[in-house]
């Protein structure tokens, strides 16, 4: 077999649908598998998995267990040369893994490919490529200053080597993954994409950012949405610093105390609120159930450029490709105040995110 996607789902169940359904497009013509892990979902997840994609291999944990084991469980049962750790609030172009299965090929001796993430209303974001975070650069990165945390020697587009890549998206081969030991346990969340890109680069692998094929990543589903989760990031970079790049105890313990006064000093973000008055469906069909849902002007064009100026608009995948998709979000991010939703194929929902803050909104109908 040549790929394994690997998708650790945790109370997502609308953002799992839209995500498998664009994976399964994606693998069409490759000899792939999808495993899911759940870390026991209180929503429909798993059922959902069940009744619409029976092939899917789905391993059901009885408690949360963290990113890090979880993952390592999927990757276990993977039968692919390749793997990639994907989210599961992502949306994957048609010949995303084509792509970069076909560059992996020309490589030598790669670790980790990473490619381009935008958010859901197609902002870059900036994660995609990082350096790795040294004591000085962590410690910036907490307190806001974030030049020297990205890798800025490569641009949105390009290809070429970078330090770091993010969890939400990591394409390698099985046998690399298992050969630096996966995930490391003691991450429970956040920190192990970083220390797994780092371990890969010590062992004599090059890490890849390849900007030729594009993501959507729903950030604010797995995102610092409160303290518990800031608490649990900041505990992360602790643990890394310790792993990789402690010294003495008395420096260990000045890097401890930046770390505490990053922590207590550390910038909430806010999201932009903004109120729909006016959607654009871009399909070939018409949805009267949805308009009644939506209950307020609903314009519907057949092609992309039929939008209007401080519209939402909602992309239908019956109609179109989620590479198309995904492209125009990324043409029309930051422009006459547009936001965005997915009305998944085969779907009765449209889902959607406004911010790479909060999370995102499902609408059913």
């Amino acid at each position: 077999m040549k790929l394994s996607v690997v998708i650790l789902n945790y109370n997502v169940r609308y953002f799992l649908e839209l995500c498998l359904k664009s994976v399964k497009a994606a693998i069409t013509d490759l000899d792939a598998e999808i495993i899911v892990v759940d870390n026991n979902s209180s929503d429909d997840s798993c059922d959902m998995v069940k009744d619409l994609f029976p092939e899917i291999n789905l391993i059901q944990n009885q408690e949360n267990i963290g990113f890090s084991k979880a993952n390592n469980q999927g990757v276990k049962e993977a039968k692919g040369e390749y793997i990639c750790i994907l989210n599961p609030d992502t949306v994957v172009s048609e010949d995303t893994f084509s792509k970069l299965i076909r560059f992996a090929e020309q490589q030598e001796k790669f670790g980790v490919i990473g490619c381009k993430l935008i958010d859901g209303t197609g902002k870059f974001l900036p994660e995609s490529k990082r350096n790795v975070p040294v004591v000085y650069v962590a410690l910036q990165k907490m307190l806001g200053r974030v030049k020297n945390y990205y890798a800025g020697h490569l641009k949105e587009d390009d290809i070429g080597k970078a330090d770091v890549m993010v969890g939400a998206f990591m394409f390698l081969k099985k046998d690399v993954y298992e050969g630096v030991g996966g995930f490391d346990e003691d991450y429970f969340m956040y920190g192990e994409d970083i220390d797994l890109s780092y371990r890969l680069i010590k062992s004599g692998y090059d890490n890849y950012y390849y900007g030729e094929t594009t993501v959507i990543h729903y950030k604010g589903e797995s995102t610092l949405k409160d303290r518990k989760y800031a608490q649990r990031f900041y505990h992360a970079m602790q643990l890394f610093y310790k792993k990789h790049f402690s010294r003495n105890k008395l420096f260990d313990l000045l890097v401890w105390f930046g770390l505490q006064v990053a922590f207590w000093i550390r910038r909430t973000p806010k999201a932009k609120k903004s109120e729909i008055d006016h959607y654009v469906l871009v399909s070939l069909a018409d949805y009267p159930e949805l308009r009644k849902t939506l209950g307020k002007k609903v314009d519907v064009f057949d092609d992309v450029n039929g939008y209007t100026h401080d519209s939402e608009i909602i992309f239908d995948a019956n109609t179109f490709s989620y590479k198309r998709i995904i492209t125009e979000l990324d043409r029309l991010n930051g422009f006459a105040n547009l936001s965005f939703k997915i009305l998944p194929n085969e779907a009765r929902f449209v889902v959607g995110s406004d911010d790479s803050i909060n999370r995102g909104q499902v609408i059913r109908f």
